[in-house]
């Protein structure tokens, strides 16, 4: 056989493509490049904001650690590396603060949970009639303004000062957005779904469970997202003044500003934030999955 007919391809195969001079060596195509500067810029764009206001923060709380307070009353605003390393990075320090947190998280879950029953259960019960929602949207709001601190001495005299009573407290706060939203999107479903339903002679639980709440989802996922940071405010300050029980992290702030330490108090708000910081984040993920479900 001749070279030159060893060098013709087979019948039939075509020869493939020569690849383009400035793909080799794994560069990226002009696509790639887009994207990545596309995720550059949303990156500058939400996160440099958050990190900037922090790092403003973390100055101006050494500004305040040394130069305005004396070394002798440094003990009301500890530097930040104080906080991290003898609290935060102590083992002996932040163990408790752990402990008494998932105590706080439990009493949020429960609480969160039987607000949730109820808040939904009263929002249903309100979009029902115009007369239903007259009767008990007046108390709701009642319940919404009324200073939780002004009936929690209330609360510990029926109900003890243990673990029933901080879930009543997380309850109390967290409960009317759930109601508000439940019951707007309710009463906000489409009328010619509601007439095709009718034509349909659907029963009322039928109407609810495949109309009224697929169609109101939307609305309550914003209720219950509102509420998951009220909640956390409910566990805590049923921590701080139902001690009875398992110590929570409401508790320990209590204890560490009786003491005058500042650097533990400091760590343990820390904690509590980032935890609701968490479960806030949470719902919200779980909001925009489903207003994009839609």
């Amino acid at each position: 056989m001749t070279t030159a007919a060893r060098s013709r391809p087979a019948a039939g195969v075509q020869p493939g493509p020569v690849p383009p001079s400035g793909s080799a060596g794994g560069s990226a195509t002009p696509f790639e490049k887009g994207v990545a500067r596309r995720i550059a810029a949303a990156v500058v764009r939400y996160g440099a904001p958050p990190v900037l206001s922090l790092a403003v923060g973390i100055a101006a709380w050494y500004a305040v650690s040394y130069l305005i307070l004396s070394p002798a009353r440094r003990f009301l605003l500890p530097p930040p590396h104080t906080v991290l390393v003898e609290s935060l990075l102590d083992p002996d320090h932040v163990g408790p603060m752990l402990d008494a947190l998932w105590v706080t998280a439990k009493v949020c879950f429960v609480g969160f949970a039987f607000a949730a029953l109820i808040g939904v259960s009263i929002g249903v019960l309100m979009s029902r009639g115009s007369f239903m929602e007259r009767a008990i949207y007046p108390w709701a709001v009642v319940l919404q303004v009324i200073p939780v601190l002004a009936i929690v001495p209330l609360i510990g005299l029926w109900f003890g000062y243990g673990m029933v009573a901080r879930t009543i407290v997380c309850v109390i706060i967290a409960i009317f957005p759930i109601i508000a939203n439940t019951h707007f999107g309710l009463v906000s479903v489409d009328k010619s779904s509601q007439e095709l339903f009718t034509l349909s002679k659907a029963t009322p639980v039928q109407r609810l469970l495949m109309l009224e709440f697929p169609s109101a989802l939307p609305s309550m996922m914003t209720g219950f997202r509102t509420a998951s940071g009220l909640v956390v405010v409910g566990a805590i300050i049923g921590d701080m003044f139902f001690a009875k029980g398992e110590p929570g992290i409401g508790t320990l702030l209590d204890i560490y500003r009786a003491r005058l330490q500042s650097d533990d108090l400091i760590a343990a708000i820390v904690l509590a934030s980032v935890f609701g910081i968490l479960v806030f984040g949470v719902f919200s993920i779980l909001t925009a999955a489903v207003n994009r479900r839609r």
